[in-house]
């Protein structure tokens, strides 16, 4: 028999014993942080599976636990954005409740994750806006930005003015 098996009598002490004192353990509980602990149950906190749209099934990979979240690898991460239509964009890409832009290319692991928990809800997640991606995502050049925001701010001061005729402002 393996002594690493947990039957095994020559089992090494650094594996917990399945006939341990309930005392010894709530004490051994009891030592740890209350940081440690809060963390312990932030990673224990249940996941909501997502459905494919088109097939109705949860992916293999998608993690059940926080926890299994933050262990994803990269390739289970691609392998997650295609099956939920995010990497490969079709009509259904859009119809999730938080759909994410996910570039074919030049995304670090890092990124994925962080777009990969917002699609799926998690807090946090965010993606900080970069200009050059707003760009491309809309397909607009630096000219047609500039043009939109002068067009925006005449429209704002076109409406002050109009209140300003019908009475919204009063002068003395």
């Amino acid at each position: 028999m393996d002594p690493t098996s947990p039957r095994s009598p020559h089992r090494p002490s650094f594996f917990p014993n399945n006939n341990n004192n309930p005392s010894q353990l709530s004490t051994r509980r009891s030592h740890l942080s209350p940081d440690f602990r809060a963390k312990l149950h932030q990673m224990s906190l249940q996941l909501a599976p997502l459905v494919q749209l088109t097939t109705g099934l949860v992916h293999p990979s998608f993690p059940s636990t926080l926890l299994n979240f933050w262990l994803l690898t990269e390739a289970q991460l691609d392998e997650l954005s295609h099956f939920y239509h995010q990497r490969t964009p079709s009509v259904y890409t859009s119809q999730y409740p938080c759909p994410v832009y996910w570039p074919s290319e030049g995304m670090t692991v890092e990124d994925k994750r962080r777009k990969l928990g917002r699609f799926i809800g998690l807090r946090g997640c965010e993606s900080p806006v970069v200009r050059g991606e707003v760009q491309e995502m809309m397909g607009w050049g630096e000219e047609r930005i500039r043009e939109e925001i002068r067009q925006r701010l005449e429209r704002e001061r076109e409406e002050e003015m109009a209140r300003g005729k019908m009475g919204g402002w009063r002068r003395f």
